[in-house]
């Protein structure tokens, strides 16, 4: 199992884009999204990373990704974003035993749900996404190109009152992974930050979860 320490950086939901940018490449905690999770069908691998940190409130992903291709299509939240070129944040819920999944397109498009399975969950409402804060460095429009590689980061503020935790009183650790994918893109692809090692496509494992250790 993997594990990362994510450290305090105070005021990062406040920052614009290129503010973030900076302080996230300087004081956040790096690691890479590089499990080709079924690499005999889907043997592709964009380069893919992430940075991570919390503030006060919030925890804070700043995902940077090189592919060769890029495709934008869902433009309404909580639409098929995971076939666009998508990073997702999943997460437990400390006290109830669900999980989050926050899953958001390379324009800022985002999926966000309360879960305990795949089939039984509750999307995030509009008030609800509209306290994610949400960054992107490409413009917002469709996108539907081949002819890479393309170089894109996109970040993503979430109040830790969204997610069951108590910014006063932060648990030791929570469970949580990290995933790349595009599925109708020109190459798709899975991969995680933990491995996940079923024989299938699906992200939505809280067993194959890593730890993110406050």
């Amino acid at each position: 199992m993997r594990q990362l320490r994510v450290p305090f950086i105070d005021g990062l939901e406040k920052l614009g884009f290129k503010p973030l940018e900076l302080k996230m490449e300087t004081d956040a905690a790096k690691a890479f999204i590089d499990t080709v999770c079924w690499p005999s069908e889907f043997p592709y691998a964009p380069d893919a990373s992430f940075s991570i940190a919390r503030s006060r409130t919030h925890i804070v992903i700043m995902y940077r990704v090189r592919g060769l291709d890029l495709r934008a299509v869902a433009m309404e939240d909580n639409g098929r974003v995971w076939e666009d070129s998508c990073c997702e944040f999943f997460m437990s819920d400390p006290e109830d035993g669900t999980y989050y999944n926050f899953e958001m397109n390379c324009i800022g498009t985002l999926l966000a749900s309360k879960r305990k399975n795949r089939q039984d969950f509750r999307y995030f409402g509009k008030d609800e996404l509209g306290q994610v804060v949400r960054h992107s460095s490409l413009e917002r429009k469709e996108y539907g190109l081949t002819d890479g590689p393309y170089s894109w980061q996109t970040a993503i503020c979430i109040p830790f009152s969204l997610v069951g935790i108590n910014p006063d009183n932060l648990p030791g650790k929570i469970r949580a992974n990290f995933y790349k994918c595009a599925d109708k893109s020109a190459h798709p692809h899975f991969l995680s930050w933990n491995p996940v090692e079923i024989p299938e496509p699906d992200f939505h494992r809280p067993d194959y979860f890593g730890e993110l250790l406050f």
